[in-house]
């Protein structure tokens, strides 16, 4: 080696020895690999300046605090900004939304999700840790590592260095969240801050509700800022009054399944005989959040929005909330529902009293007969269900009955003894194929919910409302074969008004069934039930529609899209920092160009004020 080599190198080492360098060069690779995955920007100078600052000040502290265990401060540092990162990559794969400390209230739920969890793993996203791992054993469990962290890192540095560092690192993020405060989009918000900085700033930040008046939150009100009237004669109202009602949402369920075909296999046969003896809505819409399967149960039963941090099931579930359970009951009806996992996940219990069900059917009823997921298989689930109906309708009151299915869940890896169909050699090993599988395994089991419910006489005597309760194919989570199918079955790329798409199909005896285009969300379900059954919601507030009565909508979305989207007859709308630099997209049923309006983006905003302040409004549930 030449003499001027062995300088450069002698140099290169004595930087790499400063702990300050050595985990500034560490957190470089992790924020690339970050931004690579969510951004899609693995190489940005973008990434650099505003996610190492952050890094430098907690570097700085530990320089200017610390004279010893220097090393085991920057290897825990090192550690915390590693999981956020981690954690960020994760949620984002699944929800296309940033992780924030709100999550943090899930995490007794990962366990109950964890094959979910490792499916949306890429193994190389476990390079983030690798660092992490390597040192911690040289230089905490080896000897030779420990005498050169003793000699070496342990050196006490310049602290008027480090403390102009820290504080010219402070500028900076202050100038990187500063200015970006006020953008509606959390994704373009975490990207001009930082993903580390955005994760600081969600802590700090005080999200303040600015309330509605109370006297402002009317049923008039809510009607002209969604741009509806209601008709003097509503179509089939009362149709089915004095019938059952049976409510099944059905996991995971996309409309693109309805109908669908793959190499002549029909992948839904008894859920396209049901839709061709109902009314099918096929422009309709999730609206869930964080909570998932909770939020549409939620959703479905309250018609209003999902909260705007966390879960329905953690954050509303301590006031009385007018439901469509309540309102059924108080007229005469028997009300129950049925979910074969345990009322515990979730907070389902706390939510089921909220709601004011009078009955609720968990894994302690269920068992683990035929158990896959969560509990008892959707066949289980739907036959002793069917007993339980026939039961509540010998009493000679109707009943309304909301049923939860659980076999179709997310990651799709269903029981080889429950496939039901044959996936072409293409599908086969691909999540897209899982899906389809599962969900083919699901309509099996509903054919004979069909079945049971005809055998013991309740098929004619009930309104059956189906719907999925979201997507199961999450755009963030489809690698390229996936997407490449998706292709193929839709004629097209694969966007966010089909990922949100799910379908509606409502039987009512003696209706002539039909295909009906409105657009539509969940929070629609509650008031068009009300008008088939017959029952006025005149002094019941509600945020969504009768879908029977209306043609065009206004659904505010939360959480799977940032803040301020919204679906409209119009379109879907992204905004950007503000409505200016929005995106938008035609709905999943029309190809025309989408125009959404900036009115529409703030009546979607004030829809959201209301109904949140409308609910800060609500009396407390009375503790058992």
């Amino acid at each position: 080696m030449k003499e001027g080599e062995a300088v450069s190198s002698s140099v290169i080492k004595r930087w790499l020895s400063k702990p300050f360098v050595f985990f500034t060069l560490i957190m470089l690779l992790k924020c690339l690999l970050a931004w690579g995955v969510i951004f899609d920007h693995p190489l940005s100078w973008q990434a650099i300046l505003t996610e190492l600052p952050f890094a430098w000040v907690l570097f700085s502290l530990i320089e200017g605090l610390a004279s010893r265990r220097k090393f085991g401060y920057y290897l825990t540092v090192n550690l915390v900004m590693t999981g956020i990162y981690f954690a960020a990559i994760m949620y984002y794969k699944y929800f296309g939304v940033i992780v924030t400390y709100h999550a943090a209230e899930q995490m007794n739920q990962v366990t109950e999700v964890k094959s979910s969890v490792f499916s949306l793993m890429d193994p190389y996203y476990l390079l983030v840790f690798v660092d992490v791992i390597v040192l911690g054993y040289y230089f905490l469990l080896n000897k030779k590592g420990r005498s050169y962290k003793k000699e070496r890192i342990n050196r006490r540095s310049s602290r008027r260095v480090y403390t102009a560092l820290l504080v010219a690192s402070l500028a900076v993020c202050l100038f990187n969240i500063l200015p970006n405060k006020a953008s509606m989009n959390e994704i373009k918000k975490a990207q001009e801050m930082g993903i580390l900085n955005y994760e600081a700033y969600t802590i700090f930040a005080q999200d303040k509700l600015d309330p509605v008046p109370a006297s402002q939150i009317t049923q008039d009100a809510i009607d002209k800022t969604k741009g509806i009237q209601h008709p003097a004669n509503p179509y089939l109202f009362g149709a089915a009054k004095g019938k059952n009602l049976i409510i099944v949402q059905m996991e995971s369920l996309q409309n693109f399944l309805i109908g669908l075909k793959i190499d002549g296999q029909e992948i839904t046969p008894h859920l396209n005989a049901f839709m061709k003896d109902s009314l099918y809505f096929p422009n309709f819409y999730q609206m869930v959040g964080q909570g998932n399967t909770s939020d549409a149960e939620f959703v479905s039963n309250t018609s209003l929005y999902i909260p705007p941090k966390g879960a329905a099931t953690q954050m509303y579930v301590d006031k009385a909330l007018p439901s469509l359970p309540r309102l059924l009951g108080d007229g005469g009806y028997q009300t129950a529902t049925f979910h074969v996992n345990s009322v515990k996940f979730w907070n389902r219990g706390e939510l089921y009293s909220a709601l004011g069900w009078q009955k609720y059917y968990d894994h302690s009823f269920f068992g683990e007969e035929d158990s896959f997921f969560f509990g008892a298989s959707d066949e289980v689930l739907y036959r002793r269900t069917t007993d339980e109906l026939q039961q509540m309708s010998a009493t000679g009151r109707p009943f309304y009955a909301q049923i939860i299915s659980m076999s179709a869940h997310h990651p799709f890896t269903i029981p080889a003894s429950k496939y039901k169909m044959k996936l072409p050699e293409r599908y086969e090993g691909t999540f897209v194929g899982d899906y389809v599988r599962a969900q083919n395994y699901a309509d099996y089991a509903f054919g004979q919910f069909v079945q049971e419910l005809k055998d013991k006489g309740l098929w004619d005597n009930s309104v059956i409302m189906v719907y999925g309760d979201h997507m199961g194919l999450p755009i963030y989570s489809l690698d390229k074969d996936d997407e490449k199918l998706m292709k193929e079955i839709y004629g097209h790329e694969y966007g966010y008004s089909n990922m949100l798409n799910i379908p509606l199909i409502v039987r009512v005896p003696g209706a002539e069934p039909k295909t009906l285009g409105q657009v539509g969300g969940e929070i629609d379900i509650m008031p068009t039930a009300a008008n088939l059954l017959g029952v006025s919601l005149a002094n019941h507030i509600h945020f969504g529609q009768d879908l029977l009565n209306q043609t065009v909508n206004l659904l505010p979305e939360r959480y799977y899209l940032p803040s301020g989207s919204f679906i409209a007859t119009s379109g879907i709308l992204i905004p950007g920092n503000s409505f200016a630099d929005n995106t938008q997209y035609p709905l999943a049923a029309h190809d025309k160009q989408p125009a959404a309006t900036e009115d529409e983006y703030n009546r979607a905003l004030y829809l959201l004020r209301m109904s949140d302040s409308y609910v800060q409004l609500l009396p407390d549930k009375k503790k058992n």
